[in-house]
């Protein structure tokens, strides 16, 4: 589709269009003949320019109302006329004012020697539509005005073009003319007083028309005009009360009985200026027309007879274009054989223009929008063709050596190349593409299909083709695509591109260096340089996309920290590929031109803007540590209980108090083992705490061993030993019956060296003493060392196998004790009874007391035996049946080896990975378990459960109510840490999120559906919502997270939620229940009427149909489908229905949602403040966490990302949603109380401290408070120095006296 043309039109052109011009009459393509210029001419007829039935205007002036200059008067810098018309026709009504006025160097109004004619230009400002002129003209009478300006620099003529409709309404004029109506009147008028009208005929149209104008004009010229009797008979036969509506309109008034004719301003002259005045003399024309269209033999009875003044000649006079140069009638050779062709519309001109005014008009036209010069010019061109004149054709040769090329040369262009014209969905890479294909083909014809590539760069603007065309490279973007490259092509493949244009053509040497010169110097490269300079490619910088792929980046717009944390991380999983990371952190930071990241690339830090004084610290990742550091920085913050960690010795449980066998957290009884577990906990948690509070760098680093403590809970580490205990190598002891028997555990030297399913020869003391070792002999429920002494002098040389001494265990009894293992790992061994079968069995060996299970019991035998259990027996197989009982050994069993350190530590880094693929909520109980495990008890509830500062900081109550079929409503009330609400069906917002966890339900109670809902009996000071994105797909049968939005709110209100017997709280809750119900109603309707295969709605499916149905019917002519029409019929109008059910059901969607989001909105009494928001990014079993807290003292938001806290300055990111295919989504929310949060919270707690001067020490092991121990040394350049606790207990890295790295 050609884009609108934007020039003018001549002063004779826009005239002859004004005459076309019937704004209530547009064309059905809305094409506007006076502001528009006619469409581009492409060889088809044009469309209609004008509507149906349009009135080609004859102007008559109207005299009275214009202001029109003297004869052969020049306008001037001061001049302003106006010219009144009107249409002797359709009677409308044309009003030009003409404004000359305007002062400054050079001005001088049109028509002069450079510029014969005006050339006019629409100003957009006009005011399209129909609209009221005054308080006469309304209900139905319509105005439009358009306003033009001269383009000529030195001509500041304005001009305004008013259109309006006729003051005489068509239902007006039937009243006037209609026989009938006329007729109907004047015999109702006779039948009253028949006597009276004896011999009086009906009046005629034209003798209404008549009395009608002789009223008005005897207006216009008495000043003061005779009133008119009520029983006047020509007024009662040709007007009088049946026409009031249109008299009051012309300003007749009722006295009495009696008539008022209208009184206009006869003081002032002509031009009119009253409106009553104009009014008048425009129904006086109005008249005049409607007389002049009544029969002739009527019209012979009015003297005199009408004839209007031409209004043509005056317009044309006051425009300055009366008299213009026209052509010689016989050089007037059209194209099309019609008046004229389309090509003059085009340029503004008219058809009998002479080539002068045609070429001064193609010159404006350029001029003023010249981007449609190669439109311009092929009017010109066919103009000069038709005409066959040398003056045009001169002209055209001029313009074509300048540069400009026509549509014509364009389209011959495309053709050059096979391609279509206009081309507009063709990209300029598939036309160089086409170029090239065609060089290659033909290389002779070059030179022409590179000039036809210069016009079609030319037409489209495109600096890519034309350097192309033109073989010649100035530009980045040139060179790029000279060496067919992209900007992501990388440099050293630059360079092979290079040699690819060069091996095809030696000639291109230089243009390709040139092309890798551009290209280097945009890039500022330095590899590129090098390669210039030597010959030699240097290190090649790393391509964007290439870098966000290597740190696997798709998201172009994320944060930088979350960049770094990326980095960070894969290269600390991989440091042999450090330096390819680098290269890929380096090009981003360039790219993003990234101070953050490019201090980190100088540096190896990133320092803080804000003093360490009065910003909090990062804490530094420690492997898939990132929700954990969230944790911690936001547990940091909450005042109470950081108080509480530093302060711990105060609040501390005492592991020989008495109340410890009642001691009760969590609705269950904690050992003593728990408790010293939990305190070790808080030790680690103190001391990380020290660290934020006096560290004077960005970073600390929180211990493994407080990850470990935090991350796996005591249930959890007892099932990691036990299964590490249960899933290390056995060697293999032969088969018997097929089956495969193993022996017990190897110590861990042995295990290391022993590959799976070999047998293993043993020698010396290892043949004789197998032993099962564990690590830790202070753990009461480790498992002991077991020796199984195996008696015999040939023991030091005899392998393994099936017929040696051993004992044997089949793999259903080995599979037994797992499973008994894993489900009591918490509870003390069971003292089961052991019964002895016969006489054959020589023994039983018992674990010790502290044994975590009796399954763990070890036979020593000789000879065959049963043992019983579980219903079954297995067979204990051996040489001799009637062996004795071997001696006991005579030394205590070995020292079991102790790990080493670096297996210590790697040890408790495995189970801190084990930690972070916890569940979030596990972690959370797990923190606030081990918090109250390891403080004592203020009190205790009913039920014994402990109460203290962390209960009642973090812990709330909820009550639920149950009813039964009979109507007995049954409550429980239970403490909560958290709320968990769910965002699986789609996006809410926080109330809607919380309502889905206290509504009411139906949930199954012995079988049967009873209804329940929930309160909140009391609200925790710091209240915790958990949003539960992980889902369930039983489709996929897989996992997902739901990444629907959740519109959280800086204020939520509980009053809604609260347990109450306020009678009127629980009718709001019943009704808004109602609505829910009816709107997911609504909903699942909505659903079906707008989810389809198709991936369209229903009323677009069905509409579908119909026309597929319609297509199939008529498609084959020979056999025809038949589809009645009224099935056609049928489906239609259910597509309307479905439609109109559409939109009801959006209103009522609409009505029931504004009702439950405002059903409690004026509750308020208990307002919570957003503190705390947990972000994940990823999938439900991969990602990266962070943590947004708000500081209240200082009104802003931070960002917690690890080792890097930043302000946030746009709160977007926190309470919108993402537009990204995995969203950053709130996890975990905290709100706090808005009364107390200055006591409860506390965003910055920072006591900086200077680092003390680093002497050498040696080793020193230190018990601490917990019992554990703490080791502190000098760490050579390099390592880590561990600073003691009175120096604030932070680790840095030290290199060379510096500290590098926190």
């Amino acid at each position: 589709m050609t884009k609108p043309l934007r020039g003018g039109k001549t002063t004779p052109r826009l005239l002859q269009d004004l005459s076309l011009y019937n704004p209530h009459q547009l064309p059905k393509s809305g094409f506007n003949i006076l502001t528009e210029l006619a469409l581009q001419y492409e060889g088809t007829p044009l469309p209609r320019q004008v509507g149906e039935g349009t009135c080609q205007h004859r102007w008559g002036l109207k005299l009275e109302q214009s202001n029109l200059p003297e004869l052969d008067c020049r306008p001037n810098s001061s001049s302003k006329y106006t010219v009144a018309a009107y249409c002797t026709d359709c009677r409308c009504h044309l009003y030009l004012l003409i404004d000359y006025r305007g002062e400054g160097p050079g001005v001088l109004p049109c028509p002069k020697e450079d510029f014969p004619l005006h050339h006019f230009i629409h100003n957009p400002k006009s005011k399209p539509g129909y609209q009221a002129q005054n308080d006469k003209i309304k209900n139905g009478l319509w105005v439009e005005e358009r306003y033009f300006k001269c383009s000529s620099p030195s001509c500041l003529t304005r001009l305004s073009v008013s259109v309006q409709s006729p003051k005489l309404k068509p239902e007006w004029v039937s009243l006037l003319t209609d026989r009938s109506f006329i007729k109907q009147r004047a015999q109702r008028v006779m039948d009253d007083d028949p006597g009276r009208f004896e011999g009086h005929a009906v009046p005629s149209p034209i003798q209404v028309l008549t009395n009608l104008r002789a009223y008005i004009s005897n207006a216009m010229t008495d000043p003061e005009p005779r009133r008119i009797l009520g029983n006047n008979k020509k007024w009662l036969l040709s007007l009088a009360e049946p026409c009031a509506d249109l008299l009051h309109y012309l300003g007749f008034s009722r006295q009495d009985e009696d008539w008022l004719p209208p009184r206009p301003d006869l003081s002032k002259g002509t031009p009119f200026t009253n409106p009553l005045n104009i009014l008048l003399d425009d129904v006086d024309k109005e008249l005049l027309i409607l007389i002049s269209q009544q029969p002739e033999d009527e019209k012979r009875l009015v003297k005199p007879y009408f004839i209007p003044k031409p209004a043509m000649p005056d317009i044309e006079r006051v425009l300055g274009c009366q008299g213009y140069k026209r052509s010689i009638a016989s050089r007037t050779i059209d194209l099309t054989q019609d008046e004229e062709h389309p090509f003059y519309a085009g340029l503004g001109a008219k058809g009998d223009f002479h080539d002068e005014l045609i070429s001064f008009a193609y010159d404006r036209q350029v001029a003023c929008d010249p981007d449609s010069t190669p439109y311009y010019l092929e009017c010109l061109q066919g103009i000069a063709e038709g005409r066959k004149s040398e003056d045009l054709q001169t002209k055209e040769a001029i313009e074509a050596s300048s540069g400009k090329i026509s549509v014509r040369d364009i389209r011959l262009a495309y053709q050059a190349f096979g391609l279509a014209f206009p081309a507009n969905n063709l990209d300029d890479d598939t036309i160089i593409g086409t170029f090239q294909a065609r060089v290659s083909d033909a290389p002779k014809q070059e030179p022409e299909l590179r000039r036809a590539l210069v016009i079609i760069g030319q037409s489209r603007s495109s600096a890519k083709i034309q350097h192309i065309a033109s073989n010649t490279i100035t530009t980045y973007e040139q060179a790029l695509s000279w060496l067919n490259a992209t900007e992501s092509t990388d440099d050293s493949f630059l360079i092979t591109m290079y040699e690819v244009k060069v091996d095809e053509d030696a000639t291109n040497a230089e243009l390709a260096r040139n092309a890798i010169y551009l290209i280097a110097q945009k890039r500022n490269s330095l590899a590129l340089k090098t390669w210039l300079e030597t010959g030699r490619l240097g290190e090649v910088e790393m391509d964007i996309g290439q870098a966000y792929a290597r740190l696997g980046i798709d998201d172009r717009t994320i944060e930088d920290d979350i960049i770094l944390h990326t980095y960070n991380f894969l290269a600390s999983d991989a440091p042999s590929q450090i330096d390819d990371l680098k290269r890929a952190l380096t090009a981003i930071a360039k790219s993003k031109g990234s101070q953050f990241l490019q201090s980190f690339l100088c540096n190896g830090i990133v320092t803080s803007e804000h003093p360490a004084s009065e910003w909090p610290v990062g804490l530094e990742n420690i492997g898939n540590t990132c929700y954990l550091n969230s944790l911690l920085q936001f547990y940091f913050t909450v005042k109470p209980l950081r108080d509480l960690v530093l302060n711990f010795d105060e609040h501390k449980m005492q592991v020989e108090d008495k109340g410890l066998e009642s001691k009760r957290v969590g609705s269950r009884k904690v050992s003593k083992k728990e408790i010293e577990r939990a305190q070790r906990f808080v030790y680690e948690l103190q001391r990380l705490f020290r660290s934020m509070i006096t560290a004077p760098y960005a970073q600390v680093t929180p211990e493994q061993e407080l990850a470990r403590l935090t991350l796996i809970s005591s249930t959890t580490e007892e099932h990691i030993r036990r299964q590490s205990i249960l899933g290390g190598h056995r060697p293999s002891l032969g088969e018997i019956n097929g089956q495969p028997v193993h022996g017990p555990l190897l110590p861990p030297n042995l295990q290391a060296t022993q590959s799976a399913g070999d047998d293993i020869e043993l020698s010396g003391n290892i043949a004789t003493k197998i032993m099962s070792v564990t690590g830790d002999r202070e753990d009461d429920t480790s498992s002991e060392a077991t020796l199984v002494e195996t008696p015999g002098p040939e023991s030091s040389a005899q392998k393994w196998k099936g017929d040696s001494d051993s004992m044997i265990i089949d793999s259903a009894q080995r599979q037994q004790q797992a499973e008994i293992q894993e489900d009591k790992e918490n509870l003390p061994p069971r003292k089961t009874d052991l019964s002895h079968p016969s006489t054959s069995v020589t023994g039983l060996t018992f674990l010790e007391e502290s044994s975590p299970s009796r399954t763990n019991e070890q036979l020593l035998v000789t000879g065959s035996a049963t043992v019983r259990g579980n219903d079954q027996e297995d067979i204990v197989m051996g040489d001799n049946a009637s062996s004795s009982v071997p001696t006991p050994p005579s030394r205590p069993p070995p020292v079991p080896p102790r790990q080493k350190p670096e297996e210590q530590k790697k040890a408790i880094q495995e189970e801190v990975e084990i930690g972070a693929q916890q569940d979030v909520t596990e972690v959370i109980a797990n923190v606030l378990f081990q918090l109250q495990c390891a403080i004592k008890p203020e009190t205790v509830d009913e039920s014994g459960e402990q109460i203290d500062k962390v209960k009642r900081l973090f812990f709330g109550k909820q009550k639920s109510y149950t009813t039964n079929e009979q109507g007995v409503i049954r409550t429980k009330e239970e403490f909560i840490s958290d709320i968990k609400v769910d965002v699986a069906s789609g996006p809410r917002d926080i109330y809607a999120a919380l309502d889905g966890a206290f509504d009411v339900q139906q949930v199954e109670v012995g079988g049967s559906l009873e209804p329940q809902y929930t309160t909140i009996s009391q609200l925790p000071p710091v209240l915790q919502v958990l949003v539960q994105r992980a889902q369930f797909d039983p489709e996929k049968k897989s996992s997902f997270k739901s990444t629907h939005h959740l519109d959280l709110k800086e204020t939520i209100y509980m009053d809604r939620y609260m347990d109450s017997l306020d009678a009127e709280l629980m009718q709001r809750r019943t009704e808004c229940w109602g609505w829910k119900k009816d709107l997911a109603a609504l909903e699942a309707r909505k659903v079906e009427l707008t989810m389809t295969a198709l991936g369209v709605d229903i009323p677009g499916a069905l509409i579908a149909t119909v026309e597929y149905m319609k297509q199939i019917k008529y498609d084959n002519v020979e056999d025809p489908i038949e589809i009645s029409d009224a099935l056609l019929q049928a489906i239609e109008q259910a597509a309307k229905n479905a439609k109109l059910e559409l939109s009801a059901l959006d209103g009522q969607i609409k009505t029931l949602q504004s009702s439950i989001n405002t059903q409690f909105a004026d509750l308020r009494t208990l307002p919570y403040r957003l503190h705390s928001v947990f972000i994940h990014r990823g999938m439900v079993s991969s990602g990266h966490y962070w943590i947004y807290i708000y500081d209240f003292a200082k009104s802003l938001w931070r960002k917690y990302n690890d080792g890097y806290v930043t302000e946030v300055k746009d709160t977007k990111e926190i309470y919108e949603a993402e537009q990204t295919t995995r969203p950053a989504t709130p996890y975990f929310l905290v709100y706090v109380r808005d009364e107390q949060k200055d006591k409860l919270v506390d965003a910055v707690c920072r006591d900086t401290i200077d680092i003390p001067p680093a002497t050498s020490q040696d080793t020193v092991m230190v018990d601490d408070d917990a019992g554990s121990a703490a080791l502190y040394e000098w760490a050579g350049e390099g390592e880590v120095a561990t600073i003691p606790e009175a120096a604030g207990g932070w680790d840095t890295r030290h290199q060379g006296g510096t500290f590098d790295q926190w």
